[in-house]
């Protein structure tokens, strides 16, 4: 692939991608004019994309090789694999059988190899992970064993005028002291996502018709809300429209049958006369654990959604007979995160979550993840946005892309973003 290069005042250095995925640091540091000289990728179809972008054979399983066949290199660059500490995942840590034990392979790169300089990516919840004691591992072998000055610092995309909120944590070392190193500034500049779409997209992936209706039921809703008043910035569950089921003091789960079957389930559901079997499957899904206690941010959901209901009853009743009636729970569930914004879905980024329907900004773009079923929604336009704008969110354009759709999705949420590693990589390598 031809990459256009920034004007170069930099010694060019080799470097190596590690975890490589659809190469994002590949593309940051080509650009600032330093080669690459290994790359490691276990998925066989991001590897053999890697080879056909960047002209260069990726070795498959990282785990394997002698550190001693890498070939000498100045940067070592790796997003390790985030499974083990996002919150998205079981959180095993270090300890993941799959993928915690990869990050003592850098270290033992690094030692054998002692480089210049080290860029690492992971999601910021590395930090906070167990109780702060993985970061405090992951420290103790940068700087105690191996000798590398580091700092930490967490940055998403948006930080630098490009729309896509996406937090994550980045790790910058050298073998030098790090008093030349400077976190690059955070721009307020604020850029729509329209500038990022295609002009006239090919191939699109047209929303479902189902999901159109469920969008303009959600907009009836809205539209219900007198204007003078404030959407609510907090979730709204509407199976808690009408529902009396115990949640201050106690569980359903906690609660006697006696009790449950005076009270009133999703939607105002009539309890009374039902085994306890028939009245938890006429709950919320989320108020069936087996707690004693529900915690404190979903008694505050809970109770609000209730009062919010009670506010406007007479508006909101017919609709949310029709709410009750969707055939997906989460599709009951609506995230407004536009406070004061316009009160038209279709001039908003969509996305249909397992937590929910959530709109944003065009100014604050989702984070692009792995599951395809969220792939955001251009409402204006009816349709999923496309593998190209993906790429260009990721400061990936012109590179070649999984053909699947799934798994161009997949491997977008997986991917560095091109142009806040060059940023950092700006600073750090001089």
């Amino acid at each position: 692939m031809n990459i256009k290069k920034t004007k170069d005042l930099q010694k060019s250095y080799k470097f190596i991608d590690l975890f490589a995925g659809l190469g994002g640091f590949h593309v940051a540091l080509e650009k600032l004019g330093h080669k690459c000289v290994f790359a490691s990728e276990k998925k066989i179809d991001l590897a053999d994309l890697y080879e056909k972008n960047f002209d260069l054979i990726v070795n498959r399983d990282i785990t394997k090789i002698e550190v001693s066949d890498i070939p000498p290199f100045d940067i070592l660059c790796a997003g390790f694999p985030c499974q083990p500490f996002s919150k998205a995942g079981d959180q095993n840590g270090l300890n993941d059988q799959k993928n915690g034990s990869l990050f003592d392979k850098i270290i033992e790169i690094l030692d054998f190899h002692k480089p210049k300089y080290f860029i690492l990516e992971n999601v910021r919840n590395l930090v906070t992970h167990d109780n702060g004691k993985t970061w405090l591992y992951i420290k103790d072998k940068l700087e105690k064993k191996l000798g590398y000055s580091i700092e930490k610092r967490i940055y998403s995309p948006h930080d630098f005028g490009i729309p896509q909120h996406r937090e994550r944590l980045f790790i910058v070392g050298s073998k030098y002291r790090l008093e030349h190193f400077i976190w690059p500034k955070k721009s307020s500049e604020k850029t729509s996502i329209k500038n990022y779409l295609d002009s006239n997209p090919v191939n699109i992936n047209k929303l479902e018709f189902k999901k159109i209706e469920v969008i303009n039921l959600w907009q009836e809703f809205i539209l219900k809300i007198p204007e003078d008043h404030l959407l609510p910035s907090f979730p709204i569950w509407s199976m808690e429209f009408g529902a009396t089921y115990p949640f201050e003091e106690n569980t359903p789960y906690a609660a006697s049958i006696d009790e449950l079957t005076k009270l009133k389930g999703s939607f105002g559901y009539d309890l009374s006369g039902l085994s306890r079997d028939i009245i938890f499957q006429n709950l919320p899904s989320y108020s069936r654990t087996e707690q004693l206690q529900f915690p404190s941010w979903k008694k505050n959901h809970i109770r609000k959604n209730r009062a919010f209901y009670r506010k406007y009853r007479d508006e909101l009743r017919p609709i949310v007979k029709e709410l009750s009636n969707l055939e997906v729970s989460s599709w009951q569930k609506l995230e407004w995160n536009i406070q004061g914004g316009e009160r038209d879905l279709y001039k908003h980024i969509i996305q249909f979550r397992g937590s929910g329907i959530r709109i944003k900004k065009t100014d604050f773009f989702p984070s692009l993840v792995t599951v395809s079923t969220q792939i955001p929604i251009i409402s204006w336009e009816k349709r999923y946005i496309n593998p190209s704008e993906g790429a260009r969110i990721q400061s990936l354009n012109g590179i070649q892309l999984p053909e699947n759709r799934g798994a161009c999705f997949g491997a977008l949420g997986n991917a560095v973003n091109a142009e806040v590693v060059n940023k950092i990589a700006t600073e750090l390598i001089k």
